[in-house]
């Protein structure tokens, strides 16, 4: 397993639309596991191949990201006392995604991406919506996604057709964010 670099704005391949998978072998499965470590140690949720340079249809999902550190907490909120543990990985892998009956309904959410650091803004996705995949055998699965599931995959998805999630802003909008970024970078 290795860390690989996360590419950023304005990289010109973030723009690629990722190429379907169409072997499922010792190589997509080293890609996933440097997926994972790098989206770990940059304490991302998500990861597309794109955003490490592998124009490819995969991308990695946890949203419950170990903090590695953390202790057992004591917690008597409800009148007992118990200990929380540290949370648990779950990693997700998601091969050639598809978004199928994405839901009228919106919900709009706080997004940041590895690719654009230090960013946050508002977008407005479906608040639901269906999804096929493929894992690392190749085998089909799918899910109705709801909540941050939901607005992960799709951001993620985003990343496959060379869509960040600034491109779903106003003009002015983004013209800000990347003059935000670009101070941002100045200053490290």
């Amino acid at each position: 397993m290795a860390i690989r670099e996360i590419l950023e704005v304005p990289d010109p391949r973030l723009k690629t639309v990722s190429t379907p998978v169409t072997e499922f072998d010792d190589e997509l499965r080293t890609l996933v596991d440097d997926m994972f470590e790098t989206m770990y140690a940059a304490h991302g949720i998500g990861l597309a191949a794109i955003q490490v340079g592998v124009p490819k249809r995969v991308l990695v999902i946890d949203l419950q990201p170990e903090d590695e550190d953390a202790e057992p907490e004591a917690c008597d909120h409800d009148g007992t006392h118990h200990t929380h543990q540290p949370t648990k990985k779950e990693p997700r892998i998601f091969i050639n995604p598809e978004i199928l009956d994405p839901s009228e309904e919106t919900k709009d959410y706080q997004e940041g991406c590895l690719s654009v650091p230090d960013i946050y803004a508002d977008v407005d996705r479906p608040a639901r919506c269906r999804v096929r995949w493929q894992d690392l055998d190749g085998k089909t699965h799918e899910e109705v996604m709801e909540g941050l599931d939901a607005v992960c995959i799709q951001h993620e998805m985003d990343h496959l057709e060379g869509v960040l999630f600034i491109d779903h802003l106003s003009r002015l909008k983004r013209k800000m964010v990347l003059k935000k970024l670009e101070k941002l970078r100045k200053v490290a």
